[in-house]
C-alpha cells in the first residue's frame, strides 16, 4: 500500500500545475553555506501555497543527492509525516549539490465487465497487475524532477551534469548566485537536447500572504533558455512541463514530462 501510494503521487506531481493548484516543492534551511562539514535540512511538500505544508508529503523513495564531486550523498534523519516529508544533508564537501526527487511511472486505463479499470504503477508491476489483452487499453508515461541546489564554500558544475532523461535544468547563471535585481539565464534540456518552447511559471514563496500569485511567465528559445530578471529577494519556485510520444514502453502512446526547481535569490 506504501508503495501504490508513493507511485501516485509520483505521477501526480508529474502534471503541470496548471492542472491543479498543488505544487510540488523541495525547500533546504539555505542555500549557501560555508564551513567544515555544515548542515542544512530540506522540506519536501506538496502545498497550495508557497512554501507551506498544507497537502501532503512528498515521498522521499526516489530522492537523489548528488554530491559536488559527482558521488551519490545520503540523506541523513530522514522522516515522512501527514503534511511533509524531511531530511538533512551534511555537506561533506565544497562545491555545489543538486538535491532531486526523480519520479517515473505509468498510468493504465482499460474496460473490464463492462466498467472502467484504473491502474498507476511502474514497468515491472505493468507486466503482471495489467491484463495484456484488456479491452480499450490506454497506457501513458510519466517522468518528472523535483530539485533544489545547496553550495557549500565555492560553487562547482560537476553535479549539475545532465543525465540525458528526462526534462533537465543545466544553469547558465549558477543556481546559487541569484541577487534580486540581476539576470538569471538558464538552458533546459529533454533527453539532453535543447527544449525550445518550454513555458515557465515562476513564483516567488509567501503566496499565501498576498492576494496575487505574481507568477512571472517565461519561454524558452530556440536554444532552450530563459532569463529571468528577479523582482526581489526570497524564495522562488519555478515550474514547467510538456508531453510527447517518447515512452519507453511500447504500450505507452504519451509521455508527460515535468520539471520544479525551487531557487533562493539574495538581496544585493
Amino acid at each position: 500500500m506504501k508503495l501504490r501510494s508513493a507511485l501516485v503521487l509520483a505521477f501526480a506531481a508529474c502534471l503541470p500545475s496548471t492542472a491543479s493548484a498543488h505544487k510540488a516543492w523541495l525547500q533546504p534551511s539555505q542555500t549557501v553555506i560555508a564551513g567544515n562539514n555544515p548542515w542544512i535540512t530540506v522540506d519536501a511538500a506538496v502545498s497550495n501555497d508557497l512554501f507551506y505544508f498544507n497537502h501532503v508529503p512528498i515521498r522521499l523513495d526516489n530522492l537523489v543527492i548528488t554530491a559536488p564531486d559527482g558521488s551519490t550523498a545520503v540523506p541523513q534523519n530522514p522522516a515522512t509525516g501527514k503534511y511533509r516529508s524531511v531530511f538533512d544533508v551534511e555537506l561533506k564537501q565544497q562545491g555545489t549539490y543538486r538535491i532531486a526527487t526523480v519520479n517515473s511511472g505509468l498510468f493504465a486505463s482499460w474496460e473490464e465487465n463492462g466498467q472502467r479499470k484504473r491502474w498507476r504503477g511502474n514497468a515491472a508491476s505493468f507486466e503482471t497487475e495489467v491484463p495484456k489483452e484488456a479491452q480499450g487499453l490506454e497506457v501513458s508515461q510519466s517522468q518528472g524532477r523535483v530539485e533544489t541546489f545547496v553550495t557549500n564554500g565555492s560553487p562547482n558544475d560537476t553535479a549539475l551534469q545532465p543525465t540525458g532523461s528526462g526534462i533537465e535544468l543545466v544553469p547558465v547563471t549558477h543556481p546559487n548566485d541569484l541577487f534580486a535585481g540581476e539576470r538569471a539565464t538558464f538552458r533546459m534540456l529533454v533527453d539532453g537536447q535543447p527544449a525550445a518552447g518550454l513555458e515557465f511559471e515562476v513564483t516567488r514563496g509567501g503566496t499565501r500572504y498576498r492576494n496575487a500569485q505574481d507568477e512571472i511567465k517565461v519561454t524558452t528559445d530556440t536554444n532552450g533558455e530563459f532569463s529571468v530578471t528577479w523582482p526581489q529577494a526570497g524564495m522562488y519556485w519555478l515550474e514547467t512541463g510538456t508531453q510527447d510520444d517518447k515512452t519507453s514502453l511500447p504500450q505507452a502512446k504519451q509521455r508527460r514530462l515535468s520539471y520544479v526547481v525551487t531557487l533562493e535569490v539574495l538581496p544585493q
